[in-house]
């Protein structure tokens, strides 16, 4: 997939086929759009994912995350354009004309009902459908995706997190939350203690959770392993920063170094700070085999 970021010089050589937005959480309704780019690409296009958000704020997908995902959909093209005022302030004509019609060779355009752009965001999916023919695009419009009687969006993703409800998130989502980052050298409590974890510091803009015991699933090298995360400032032992710590069942390898991904899968209970080692291990030892149970692992 070729990869642009933090430049306006975008463009294409061949026709393409685009859709717009933040795709922030890449969820079941982002992913409504995305099958629609593809089927465009199976009739010779280049499939396009045009983002614009800006940085330094929380988000359910780091743009790494974000590029991966928009990779294994097959996509052929991810431009993840710069927070500007010289494409904020475009007038929406100037936008198709400039930036779709222009760099990109847009031949269709897929959006979402809500699609806005344009200073002050004063284009629509009526904009869009004014200038088809001045500039020789098609234009589908996507109904929202739906859960129950709400129209699934990262606002309700957030609402899901926050809650927390992973299984509604992971409904929202199409896939369970995740949280990745290469493993780090910890204290080594959980070693000295019999329960060894694996440590991960998350990107600083990766929204989380509330802090607290979340049962959980890890990728690390190649292999799967059920676990009990905590996510949060590790009160009992220093404090010092905000951490993903996950306890894998049959996890023997030396894995510092590698990076590991972790769903979040249920929450158990809040974060507490215990008055010894001894309450923490006898803490841990419990959300241990109810670890066991939710898995059904011995």
């Amino acid at each position: 997939m070729k990869y642009t970021e933090n430049t306006t010089e975008f463009y294409s050589d061949t026709p393409t086929a685009v859709t717009l937005g933040k795709f922030d959480g890449l969820h079941r309704g982002h992913q409504k759009l995305i099958r629609e780019i593809v089927k465009l690409q199976e009739q010779g296009y280049r499939g396009v994912v045009f983002t614009i958000a800006p940085d330094h704020v929380p988000v359910l997908l780091t743009p790494e995350e974000k590029r991966q995902m928009l990779e294994s959909y097959g996509i052929s093209y991810m431009i993840r354009c710069p927070f500007v005022p010289e494409i904020l302030n475009m007038e929406p004509e100037q936008f198709i004309a400039e930036v779709l019609s222009g760099s990109l060779q847009a031949k269709h355009l897929v959006v979402g009902t809500d699609f806005r752009f344009g200073h002050d965001r004063t284009g629509d999916v009526s904009v869009l459908a004014r200038f088809q023919e001045k500039y020789g695009y098609s234009l589908q419009v996507i109904e929202k995706e739906r859960l129950g009687r709400r129209d699934i969006s990262s606002t309700y993703v957030r609402e899901a997190l926050a809650k927390p409800d992973l299984e509604l998130a992971g409904k929202l989502l199409g896939y369970d939350y995740f949280v990745e980052g290469v493993i780090q050298h910890g204290k080594q409590l959980g070693r000295r203690i019999g329960m060894p974890t694996i440590n991960l510091i998350p990107d600083p803009y990766k929204l989380l959770p509330p802090q607290g015991v979340y049962f959980s699933r890890a990728a690390v090298d190649g292999k799967t392993y059920c676990g009990v995360t905590n996510i949060g400032y590790k009160p009992t032992v220093d404090g010092s920063f905000l951490g993903v710590e996950t306890y894998l069942y049959g996890m023997n390898e030396e894995v510092y170094g590698k990076k590991a991904s972790v769903s979040l899968l249920q929450f158990r209970r809040p974060e507490q700070k215990f008055s010894s080692v001894g309450r923490l291990k006898a803490q841990m030892e419990s959300d241990i085999a109810a670890g066991k149970e939710y898995f059904h692992v011995e």
